[in-house]
């Protein structure tokens, strides 16, 4: 396993749910090539650590108190960061992924599909 270093992907992780930024964590640390650097549970938390740890690749819930993941993600996007940003949601991909790839995201995966790939696919 990678140790973590500068050559690391880092990740910010973005959920209002402790279990499920629990579980993110989880495939991230098992994930060659990633660590995580944050986590936020609202989308102006998300937008603020991810001008402060410029991160590579944003893990961002769609649903979050205060503004939405949709807008965290054109507020970091506008904002001119290289962050890569992977839309979760349990919501349908019908319903979020236009939305999401709208808003500037790389992807949108449905958190019943989260893991490991799909870390490659924010990423790549």
């Amino acid at each position: 396993m990678m140790t973590m270093t500068d050559s690391a992907r880092r990740v910010l992780i973005v959920d209002d749910q402790a279990a499920f930024r629990s579980a993110a964590r989880l495939v991230v640390d098992l994930s060659d090539g990633f660590e995580v650097v944050g986590e936020a549970e609202t989308g102006e938390d998300a937008v603020g650590l991810a001008a402060a740890l410029e991160p590579d690749l944003v893990l961002m819930d769609v649903n979050l108190p205060g503004i939405d993941g949709l807008e965290a993600t054109r507020r970091i996007v506008a904002s001119g960061s290289s962050a890569r940003i992977l839309v979760l949601s349990t919501y349908s991909r019908s319903e979020y992924e236009a939305a999401a790839s709208a808003a500037g995201a790389v992807a949108f995966v449905s958190k019943d599909d989260f893991g490991p790939d799909s870390l490659l696919v924010g990423s790549a």
